[in-house]
């Protein structure tokens, strides 16, 4: 069942992407957004196939009952919500009609969306959230899968903020770059797309997908990476709501039971930039928030490394730098200097002061074992860092090939930030080598001595 899940999606991405250039990501996020049952707003300039991503959408669900509308300033509840029922105001009942119009269609594609007046945000906030619709005295139940929104920018505006919020997954849309610019000119007018029945969904296999990924884990290292990032944006001014946190959530288990996994995996968590971040700057600091982070986690982080390695050399700097009294075999103070003394030293010390009777700090060989065997540890630590990012690294182009939700372009953004981590964690691995010859290098006493409390790190 899960592969015939997979084969299914992936021949519907294939059939709705058809002649379509430079928007592989936006049809992917605007499926997903429908088999998640969330809202996807697409952001940019006009004349970039927005809403032909939504014409083509419509063919993902059997007997969809689609609906499209532009927005202006001067734009009344009529346009969405249909005219009001002439025969139910003779009754005294304020109705509308609502055949043909939002209330009951199944996908639909609001151009232009923050152009709307209170009147029609409001009635949409219930329709977008409860799927649900205020007919009169009457609250009705919708059929409504998706909406797919947009918009050339989003208005610095806080009384469209929990409007906003109703869109799970943003993605700012481009127009068709250089490269294929040609390929764009060469396109027929007329494209018809043909989608095999067998790829489309009901409203009931959808339920049912939804059932079934409700019981797809978050593995504890998913867990803490979403935890860590919620802890970012709040660090960085990012405002996410809890609400969106647990529907982000359950996006990814969608995302992982389309591939017939049990498990959210790191490649998923991808996905969260579409989901954090409120403007497209925001978005692209999640983006490489995410790409630093990957094959990294709370204790193989390159800050914290770094913080252990500099404690480690600042104990080996101490300990090379210490000095200790110059005992001589009969355990007399003796001068390393050799010059003409009496019995006891005492001429050269008021000559020299106590510098002439001190020596460079001798280690025991426990000492000297505890400190190499402890650098040994953390080098651990470092290949297993490296040996992670070179996994990671061997998985990117499989992982991108065969994942459903991940855009084309996925493997060239992450592959910089993770040669980034890797060469961070070399140069500190190479540092703590050092340290560790620091050590073995250590003046040796006669006596074997005691093993020395493991080397604090600070944070």
């Amino acid at each position: 069942m899960s592969s015939e899940l997979y084969e299914r999606l992936r021949g519907l991405l294939d059939a709705l992407s058809a002649h379509l250039i430079e928007r592989d990501t936006e049809i992917r996020l605007s499926l997903l957004a429908a088999l998640a049952g969330e809202h996807l707003l697409l952001l940019g300039p006009p004349g970039t196939a927005k809403s032909e991503l939504a014409r083509r959408l419509r063919h993902a669900l059997r007997d969809a009952r689609y609906f499209e509308r532009l927005l202006t300033r001067f734009s009344v509840p009529e346009e969405l919500f249909g005219p009001l029922s002439i025969v139910a105001l003779e009754q005294d009942r304020y109705e509308r009609q609502t055949a043909g119009f939002l209330p009951e269609a199944s996908i639909a594609f609001i151009d232009e969306v923050f152009k709307a007046n209170s009147a029609i945000l409001n009635a949409l906030l219930t329709l977008l959230n409860e799927r649900e619709f205020d007919n009169g005295s009457r609250r009705l139940r919708t059929p409504l899968v998706t909406v797919l929104a947009a918009s050339n920018e989003v208005p610095e505006d806080e009384a469209i903020a929990a409007f906003h919020d109703r869109f799970l997954l943003r993605c700012d849309v481009q127009p068709v770059g250089a490269g294929r610019f040609p390929e764009l000119l060469a396109l027929p007018d007329d494209i018809a797309i043909t989608v095999p029945d067998a790829c489309r969904f009901d409203h009931a296999e959808l339920d049912a997908l939804r059932q079934a990924a409700a019981a797809v884990a978050l593995p504890a290292a998913v867990v803490e990476l979403i935890a860590d990032l919620r802890a970012w944006t709040l660090e960085q001014g990012i405002a996410v709501t809890d609400r969106r946190w647990r529907k982000l959530a359950q996006l990814l288990r969608i995302a992982a039971h389309a591939h017939g996994r049990s498990q959210v995996d790191l490649w998923d968590c991808a996905l969260l930039v579409y989901g954090v971040g409120e403007t497209a700057a925001q978005r692209a600091t999640v983006a490489q928030w995410y790409g630093e982070r990957l094959g990294t986690d709370r204790v193989l982080q390159p800050a914290r490394l770094t913080r252990v390695v500099e404690s480690f050399e600042a104990q080996l700097e101490f300990e090379r730098t210490a000095t200790d009294l110059n005992y001589d075999a009969a355990g007399r103070l003796a001068l390393e200097t050799g010059a003409e003394d009496d019995d006891n030293g005492l001429r050269s010390s008021r000559r020299k002061g106590l510098s002439g009777f001190i020596r460079p700090k001798q280690y025991g060989e426990r000492h000297i074992g505890a400190r190499v065997e402890q650098v040994g540890a953390l080098l651990a630590e470092f290949d297993a860092a490296l040996g992670g990012l070179d996994r990671i690294a061997l998985e990117l182009e499989e992982t991108v090939r065969l994942h459903l939700w991940l855009p084309p372009d996925f493997a060239d953004r992450v592959r910089e930030p993770l040669a980034v981590t890797r060469a961070v964690f070399a140069a500190l691995r190479a540092r703590v080598i050092d340290v560790r010859e620091g050590f073995a290098a250590l003046p040796l006493a006669d006596e074997p001595g005691t093993a020395p409390a493991p080397i604090a790190v600070d944070g």
